[in-house]
């Protein structure tokens, strides 16, 4: 059975930065796509950031380019996304997700749109404060 498990998020002072981790079981890692989604409340959710292996090709949405990094480890079967620089309107629910082996592509659309995926993570507070 396929499980997504995260862990990370917390609260952070504004410039600071977290790592989030997204553990996939059940699931062979090596062929896939993993994207980072974030929430805020009664806001739609919004395709940060993906991952495709086996290339390592990767999409990042404008707002975060150059503060955030995504990776993945194959042995670990873990994504990781690297957030630098945060800022309070960073502050949201994050969550990642895992495709199958269909569409290895970083092409925006593909990263970012939520019906590309197979599996999420219950997802996980990121808070910064001013």
């Amino acid at each position: 059975q396929l499980q997504v498990a995260e862990s990370g998020g917390g609260l952070v002072q504004s410039g600071g930065s977290l790592r989030l981790s997204c553990t996939v079981s059940g699931f062979y890692l090596r062929y896939n796509r993993i994207g980072w989604f974030r929430q805020a409340p009664g806001k739609e959710r919004e395709g940060i950031t993906c991952i495709v292996s086996p290339d390592g090709s990767t999409y990042y949405v404008d707002s975060v380019k150059g503060r955030f990094t995504v990776s993945r480890d194959y042995a670990q079967s873990t994504g990781y996304l690297q957030m630098n620089n945060l800022k309070p309107a960073d502050s949201d629910l994050y969550s990642c997700a895992v495709s199958d082996a269909g569409f290895l592509t970083a092409d925006r659309d593909v990263c970012v749109g939520a019906e590309f995926y197979l599996a999420w993570g219950q997802g996980m507070q990121v808070t910064v404060s001013p």
